[in-house]
């Protein structure tokens, strides 16, 4: 027993010594050492012969300090004893091409693409080690006949990769969608691999490639995930119209696909193509068997109302309650329908009745909060300050440490600021600054530097308390009224602190009623006044966004991301500046 215990104790030694020579041959590897590293491997390599992995590193150690001859001779006497290992012919073709011999290259690496025929089990290896040494068509070569000679065995999308590093798009999308034939779950896989070379433009040529080879194969082999494929296409290129073609051709097929049209017209909605959004929610309220879906689509359909100022939005909220009612289960409707009340029809009373009634169809305490926070929105749209304060400040003691306490503190704040109590709001406003929730925290951080940079040294500078009254304004959705406001603000303070945010923040007014020349007009203002300015970034920014989204003129867009770029690298938007413009140039951007 003694004599075993010694025999594990000797055998344990060994496999640690033999770890820590690995770990320090290692590390002269990587730090370029490889004289050092080539002894601790040829040690590893002479106890244990059979180590693909000390052979491949101590071959790597001779052909870094140019012993190929070293190299040849050990890969030789390799393949002598071991005559089935053919995979190390790839390793004696590249240390020929290390020393720029060619045709010798050629010829190990055309005998090991030979030797699959006859030990076909090392195929995917020999292809790996093409690549790995960055010969591309060997690999696919290799790759593919590996595949001929066992279907059972799928490397398109190694071979899909290897395209893609050469630039070869169209075969690249082909070994994609060949990989898709066999087997539909690889759906999410192709979708992630091919997005970075899928842009929102319908005519650049990438998308047009990848279209045809499915297309073509939908010919060939008629499946859903084609279909799904083309839909998810068109949904990149915003043509959600034809998206919307596809997504009806499966709902044809299978009802189950009902899902899908919700998702699309989702998409759509957000991205503000509402008659396509309309038409998907419509289609659903009329196909779905399901309660709940036609319940969801009828949402949308409010809310596709609002946004378009459809003259029968009370027509079509009463409709909307008499088909499902006022529970537990429309509840968010009922709050829709509260905030359309407030700030579309100042028909404030309805909506504190409707928020009552609402009330008593849940239990939840989030959505009691949520309640709250409407009312107190309703109350600070009357200009009630305290009352607002008090439905805030409800549920801020109700529901701690949770993204909607933090929304009901900065309420407080917000709340605060409009009633000229810029000392609480301010005290408010430092805690969110470090908020979890980056909506808050920026938002709070933006009324912090307005209230900071602005707020007067002497009773006679009332250019905050101007600017907090239209900042009320536009709050109401008095949107108009907070133009004009903001005007005479800026006609009395010019040359004042506040003037670059009254620019700023009527720019922003003028966007939203689709005054765009005079948006450009302002932020094109705010930048001339002082260039060092601490919305110049964000001016820049709302240009790019306004030339890019609203105006179609990528050249506009482009200068101003590239503004941002190399003139505002400390900017909050320097990323989705550069992915932009990088995608605007027609870069393949993940």
């Amino acid at each position: 027993m003694k004599k075993l215990f010694i025999l594990f104790l000797l055998l344990i030694s060994q496999v640690i010594f033999a770890q820590s020579e690995l770990l320090l041959a290692e590390n002269y590897f990587r730090k370029g050492e490889y004289e050092k590293a080539e002894q601790l491997y040829q040690l590893l390599f002479d106890k244990n012969p059979q180590n693909t992995t000390y052979l491949k590193r101590l071959i790597s150690c001779f052909q870094e300090t140019a012993k190929f001859t070293a190299a040849e001779e050990l890969l030789q006497k390799q393949l002598t004893k071991r005559p089935n290992e053919t995979y190390l012919y790839v390793e004696l073709g590249y240390n020929y091409d290390r020393q720029q011999l060619k045709e010798q290259a050629t010829t190990q690496y055309k005998k090991a693409l030979e030797s699959i025929d006859k030990y076909p089990e090392f195929g995917g290896y020999i292809a790996r080690l093409f690549k790995e040494n960055s010969l591309l068509d060997f690999a696919i070569e290799a790759y593919q006949k590996t595949m001929q000679l066992n279907p059972d065995l799928n490397y398109n999308f190694q071979i899909a990769q290897i395209y893609g590093e050469q630039g070869s798009f169209e075969k690249m999308f082909t070994a994609y969608i060949n990989l898709l034939n066999t087997n539909d779950a690889y759906l999410p896989t192709v979708q992630r691999f091919t997005s970075p070379y899928i842009t929102d433009d319908p005519e650049d040529k990438n998308n047009i490639l990848f279209k045809k080879v499915v297309i073509k194969k939908s010919i060939s082999n008629p499946k859903n995930v084609w279909n799904q494929l083309l839909s998810w296409v068109f949904t990149q290129q915003k043509e959600y119209d034809k998206a919307f073609i596809q997504e009806k051709a499966l709902f044809q097929r299978n009802p189950e696909f009902i899902n899908n049209i919700i998702n699309l017209g989702v998409l759509a909605y957000k991205a503000e193509d509402y008659k396509i959004a309309q038409e998907c929610f419509d289609f659903v309220k009329e196909k779905s068997p399901l309660g709940d879906y036609k319940r969801i689509a009828a949402s949308y359909v409010l809310q596709i109302a609002i946004e378009v100022k459809q003259p029968d939005i009370d027509k079509l909220f009463s409709a909307f309650f008499d088909e499902f009612g006022q529970n537990s289960s429309t509840f968010q409707a009922q709050l829709l329908y509260a905030n359309y009340l407030t700030f579309q029809k100042d028909q404030t009373d309805k909506a504190i009745l409707v928020l009552n009634e609402a009330m008593k169809h849940t239990t939840s305490k989030f959505n009691h909060a949520k309640v709250k926070l409407q009312l107190g929105d309703i109350y600070v749209y009357l200009g009630k300050f305290n009352k607002a304060l008090i439905e805030f400040s409800k549920v801020q003691t109700s529901i701690k440490d949770h993204p909607i306490s933090q929304e009901a503190r900065f309420k407080v704040a917000q709340t605060s600021y409009f009633k000229n109590d810029f000392d609480w709001a301010k005290a408010q406003l430092k805690v969110l600054k470090a908020s979890t929730t980056q909506l808050i925290a920026n938002d709070a951080l933006e009324l912090f530097l307005i209230i900071s940079n602005n707020q007067p040294k002497d009773s006679t500078d009332l250019s905050l308390n101007k600017y907090a009254k239209t900042d009320l304004l536009a709050f109401q959705e008095k949107n108009e009224a907070a133009i004009l406001g903001l005007q005479s603000l800026l006609n009395e303070y010019k040359g004042y602190p506040i003037e670059d945010e009254a620019l700023y923040k009527q720019a922003g007014l003028f966007v939203k009623t689709n005054q765009l020349e005079s948006a450009i007009k302002n932020y094109l203002q705010l930048i001339a006044i002082n260039k060092e300015g601490i919305l110049v970034d964000d001016a820049y920014y709302q240009l790019a966004e306004l030339y890019s989204t609203k105006l179609n003129n990528t050249e506009k867009a482009s200068e101003y991301y590239q503004k941002i770029i190399f003139e505002h690298p400390s900017s909050i938007y320097l990323v989705d500046a550069r992915k932009k413009f990088r995608k605007l140039r027609g870069d393949a951007v993940q």
